[in-house]
This record gives C-alpha cells, sequence and structure tokens, in this order.
C-alpha cells in the first residue's frame, strides 16, 4: 500500500467522524437564538456536549493536517 492511499483511507474517515460529531451537536445555538431561540445568551458546555465540542475540533485540525499531508505526497 502507498502512502497516498493511506493518507487518503485516513482522510475519509476522518471526514466521516467529522461529520457526525459536527451533526451530533445541539441545533438550539447559533443563528437560532437571532429569531426568538431561547433567552440563554451565555451558556457552558458541560459534560458529553463540551466533549463532542472538542473531538470536533480535533477532528478538524486532524484532517486539515491529514489534506496538507495527502497535498504534499
Amino acid at each position: 500500500m502507498s502512502l497516498s492511499l493511506i493518507l487518503s483511507i485516513a482522510q475519509l474517515v476522518v471526514a466521516a467522524l467529522l461529520v457526525a460529531s459536527i451533526l451530533l451537536q445541539d441545533r438550539g445555538t447559533g443563528l437560532g437564538m437571532a429569531f426568538g431561540g431561547e433567552g440563554n445568551v451565555y451558556r457552558t458546555k458541560r459534560g458529553v456536549e463540551k466533549r463532542l465540542f472538542q473531538a470536533t475540533i480535533v477532528l478538524a485540525i486532524l484532517f486539515f493536517g491529514l489534506a496538507l499531508a495527502h497535498a504534499l505526497v
């Protein structure tokens, strides 16, 4: 197996995990509050929600790194 194929497979797996982690996040945040959403302006993330948010950041950085490595190989 070539390095390019391994990077492509890893990037595909990380992309699927990144999409899943984004879709699993809370839908009540963001622009929804501008149109009559919840009254909480500031809300801290706790528990699973915080871990999912951190995992999304890590996956995004990993995806970018894999894409950069794949472009250089």
